[in-house]
């Protein structure tokens, strides 16, 4: 795996889990609360995410590398994200 790849994957990782925390906090904010279960589902993409990409590194080739990358990105991100959210003092 190139330091390209692992910064693209790096990038889109963090960018889902900032956006995902911004985004709880923000209904945190408005609402008082935040949607139930809503961990559950983002780790239930994770998983679908990250077989994704278990499964096209397996069986594409270097032309499919961005999408591997992203599929990375979005299942490690989303698992960020919840981790920041579980570790979070509010």
């Amino acid at each position: 795996m190139t330091a390209l790849r692992l910064a693209r994957i790096a990038g889109i990782a963090l960018l889902v889990a900032v956006g995902f925390t911004v985004s709880q906090r923000v209904t945190l904010a408005r609402t008082g609360e935040t949607v139930p279960g809503v961990l559950w589902a983002v780790g239930a993409l994770c998983v679908f995410f990250l077989t994704g990409a278990i499964a096209t590194e397996a069986s594409q080739g270097p032309d499919a590398d961005v999408r591997k990358d992203v599929l990375w990105g979005l299942g490690l991100g989303g698992i960020l994200g919840i981790v920041l959210r579980l570790t979070a003092v509010a």
